[in-house]
């Protein structure tokens, strides 16, 4: 440890032993700061105002004998042990050496939030929980996983130059003193229980050591150090045979399988000028993995390029591929898209797992009275049914699902997709092929002619594609397909501004669907918590006069990366097309008057669909907020 460093880090800890100890108040904390002591004003104080800690001066062996003496006093004094106990875990301490709080613990004298409690009390050190959205990458990458995994500390926050570390062992002040040396920051340790710690060891550090961190180890010391690849040209063949590298294939090979244990949906390769950053896209959110050295990039982004039977020798247009990738018993289809950016090429792969793919409309989400009218909606001869929704809201599994529950013998069913994502069996699926003048508009006249019972129109991007599915809803045919707008009524007002006119679109309409994902609440970390009426009320719930409300929310476990979410699920909003609708749609109404007319005939708008999942135990407030944004 830097001499200067030590010495303030000394001077703190001296300053704060001479505080006298306060019995009294709640010494548990959130999201990483403390609540031992207020300011003046009454705000709760940051670590840097409670930490209470030995001096830095006492030899380490000596200061842990003096505070296990110490510790084991206060717990007699306390009566939490009593002295015939305190003689058997002194017994089993000369036997196998473990540290007094975690003999107590394993023989079941006390709990294990109890003794952190009473350390916290002791060494007036404050005892913590973890913070509610997860800690952040940055910090973590703060600690080495050697240093994290060697003293059993987690950092969970940074203020001003100072660090705030959770440890088993608060006494540990070589924990402290290597962590202070490798961050170049103050520390200042606080309590956790144990289990949590290592449970987030083993989520943060543990998986990655073993996997990811010595595959990209390895991937860079093959590369050796070579400058300024980036800007270079380099040969074909040059790239070939980095990216055949074994290092450089497993590196590959891990980021996917992490990709696919984590459950996410899509893996993001982006160049910096001085970096590379690997990002998955875990239940809607992209969450930073990996930056590996700028001079693997080529390499890497290459083994993706042949993977995907891409040209890796073009890098200044985009390309599109399709990836296999078997992991144990399960298959993996990947979609690849590279594009060229101003550091280099960037790469997004889409996970598409047909074995997590539901295609049960009762499992997705639905309410019971929009799930009727999408029933008898999809079951109609003839008409159109729109689905709503930006990128990546679920649009595709509700069509396909729609599809599996009308996928008889007796029907014929055509889809016409930009790409083919998934394969549905007694499905004729067709891709468009824009490079040789096969779009939308011209394979959807080659349906008409084809004797469909149903098609499925991936995307309706122009007017030519509008008219041709709007004909086709007129002529006998159920047409389903997929819109960019914000809600159910505002797509009237989207296909007229194309140029269909309201006549047409009041006749052919059958429903409109609009939806987004949510994030639901952890079942392994799950609590209630109580809530006020008034509170959803304000952004949306029709009052019931229902006053206090229990409600749930994650508290954070490894499960779900301690974000207290984990999964998603669908909110819709169900536009069903008919009697005094249709009449307004023909009349030219806009999407105000179709809204205000639908919310009286019983449709739930996106916001009163996530309001019934927080009444639910679904999901969070603040989840329907961020996904409904008004």
């Amino acid at each position: 440890m830097r001499p200067a460093l030590k010495q303030a880090v000394d001077r703190e800890w001296a300053r704060k032993t001479t505080t006298p100890p306060d019995e009294g108040g709640d010494r548990r904390a959130t999201n990483g700061t403390t609540t031992n002591g207020t300011t003046g004003n009454g705000a709760a104080t940051h670590a840097t105002d409670t930490n209470g800690a030995p001096p830095a001066a006492t030899a380490p062996a000596a200061q842990d004998q003096t505070q296990r003496r110490r510790l084991s006093d206060f717990l007699l004094t306390e009566g939490m042990i009593t002295t015939e106990q305190f003689g058997v875990v002194m017994a089993e301490q000369k036997r196998t050496n473990e540290k007094l709080p975690v003999l107590v613990v394993r023989m079941g004298l006390m709990t294990e939030d109890q003794m952190v409690d009473a350390q916290s009390r002791h060494y007036r050190i404050p005892f913590v929980v973890f913070p509610e959205g997860g800690i952040p990458p940055e910090i973590l990458r703060l600690v080495p996983a050697a240093i994290a995994l060697k003293h059993d500390v987690v950092p969970i926050g940074r203020s001003a130059g100072a660090l705030t570390l959770a440890m088993v062992d608060p006494t540990n002040l070589s924990a402290v003193d290597d962590v202070a040396f490798r961050t170049g920051m103050r520390v200042f340790p606080v309590i956790a229980r144990p289990s949590v710690i290592r449970q987030a060891l083993d989520q943060f550090y543990e998986a990655q050591k073993a996997s990811l961190a010595n595959a990209l180890s390895e991937a860079e010391t093959e590369a050796g150090a070579v400058a300024g690849i980036e800007e270079q040209a380099p040969n074909p063949l040059d790239l070939r045979a980095s990216a055949d590298h074994a290092p450089v294939v497993k590196l590959v090979n891990m980021i996917i399988v992490e990709a696919i244990g984590r459950g996410a949906s899509d893996i993001h390769l982006e160049p910096g000028e001085r970096y590379l950053q690997v990002r998955f896209r875990v239940d809607g959110i992209l969450q930073d993995v990996m930056t590996p050295a700028k001079r693997l990039e080529p390499a890497l982004v290459s083994r993706i390029k042949i993977m995907a039977n891409l040209d890796i020798a073009e890098r200044r247009l985009p390309q599109d591929g399709r990836i296999k990738f078997r992991d144990a018993s399960r298959e993996m289809d990947f979609r690849v898209s590279v594009i060229p950016t101003l550091y280099g090429e960037s790469v997004v792969l889409r996970l598409l797992d047909k074995s997590a793919l539901k295609l049960d409309l009762t499992q997705l989400g639905f309410d019971t009275w929009s799930l009727e009218q999408f029933q008898t909606a999809i079951r109609s001869p003839h008409g159109m049914i729109l689905v709503t929704g930006p990128t990546g809201s679920g649009k595709t599994t509700t069509l396909y699902s729609a599809l599996q529950t009308v996928n008889t013998s007796e029907i014929h069913i055509l889809t016409l997709e930009d790409p083919v994502e998934y394969n549905i069996p007694r499905v004729n699926q067709v891709q468009v092929n824009e490079e040789i003048g096969f779009g939308f508009a011209t394979a959807l006249r080659s349906f008409l002619r084809h004797d469909p019972d149903v098609i499925l129109v991936g995307e309706m991007r122009d007017l030519d594609t509008a008219q041709v599915a709007n004909r086709a809803a007129l002529t006998g045919h159920l047409v389903l397909s997929t819109l960019h707008t914000n809600d159910a009524p505002s797509t009237v007002s989207r296909l007229m501004d194309m140029g269909i006119p309201p006549f047409l679109l009041g006749s052919s309409l059958r429903l409109i669907v609009a939806q987004r994902l949510a994030r639901k609440i952890c079942e392994d970390c799950r609590e209630p918590y109580e809530a006020d009426e008034a509170d959803l009320v304000a952004h949306g719930l029709r009052p019931q006069g229902r006053g206090a409300l229990v409600l749930s929310r994650g508290r954070g476990c490894p499960t779900c990366t301690f974000t207290g979410l984990k999964g998603r699920i669908a909110l819709y909003e169900v536009l069903p097309i008919a009697g005094e609708i249709r009449e307004l749609i023909a009349r030219g109404a806009d999407a105000g008057a179709i809204k205000k007319v639908a919310r009286d005939l019983g449709m739930l708008t996106l916001r009163d669909a996530g309001l019934a999942k927080v009444l639910g135990g679904v999901t969070t407030l603040e989840e329907v907020l961020r996904v409904t944004a008004e």
